[in-house]
């Protein structure tokens, strides 16, 4: 190879690493990772109606897994989201919108008309706060256990053993972030957090800039 090309191709290979290495340390940019495709689902909400994942596109999306027999306060979950709801005005958000869909994985018990009581007695906000569930068992495991990767199992007994978790999922059907009780308290201000940074991203990657949130992205830059 002659020696002015092999000299560039090491200049190039040397700004790529130097570029990788300052994207990481001074963060010019925050992200979130891409971390996973969110999985599809038609489930039947509180209302008694078909509910699937296409009517969520275009909106972040907070997740979280439970069951309306959860002995309170069954891990602050809805205390949680109600923080998140109450608190959205705190972030610059755009044009997005924020929903918030609990999963019922006790479909036996929570019905439609159970989880539809069972919103008004939490006071939760359902024009932005959908519950819901699918009768079908073996989809609804496919859906939390594979597709969200939260763990949950029927003790025989009434009550089930679970992760609690929340899943955070962008307008393109990406999830973005997850938060796991087995490693942290879920924060409502980390939450809030990073729906600032998807909105942000939301906003700027779009032109020439696409191209730097591409480059952050490639070079692993995330929001804490």
């Amino acid at each position: 190879m002659n020696k002015y090309l092999l000299n560039g191709f090491y200049a190039l290979f040397a700004v790529i690493v130097i570029s990788a290495f300052a994207f990481k340390i001074f963060q010019p940019i925050k992200v979130l990772p891409r971390m996973q495709l969110a999985p599809a689902f038609n489930l039947t909400d509180q209302n008694d109606e078909h509910f699937t994942s296409e009517e969520l596109r275009g909106k972040f999306v907070l997740y979280t897994f439970t069951y309306t027999n959860c002995p309170a306060p069954c891990y602050n979950l809805n205390t949680t989201m109600q923080e998140v709801q109450s608190r959205l005005s705190e972030v610059e958000l755009g044009d997005v919108d924020v929903a918030f869909v609990t999963v019922s994985f006790d479909p036996d018990r929570d019905t439609a008309a159970v989880l539809k009581t069972y919103a008004e007695a939490i006071d939760a906000d359902t024009t932005k706060w959908s519950f819901a569930t699918t009768t079908n068992k073996s989809l609804l495991k496919t859906i939390i256990g594979a597709g969200f990767e939260t763990y949950y199992e029927d003790n025989g007994d009434g009550e089930f053993s679970f992760t609690p978790s929340f899943v955070l999922v962008d307008g393109w059907g990406i999830v973005r972030a997850e938060y796991r009780y087995q490693t942290e308290v879920p924060d409502t201000d980390r939450i809030l957090r990073h729906l600032g940074v998807l909105a942000e991203e939301v906003s700027n990657s779009t032109g020439t800039s696409k191209l730097a949130y591409e480059a952050a992205h490639l070079f692993l830059c995330y929001a804490p």
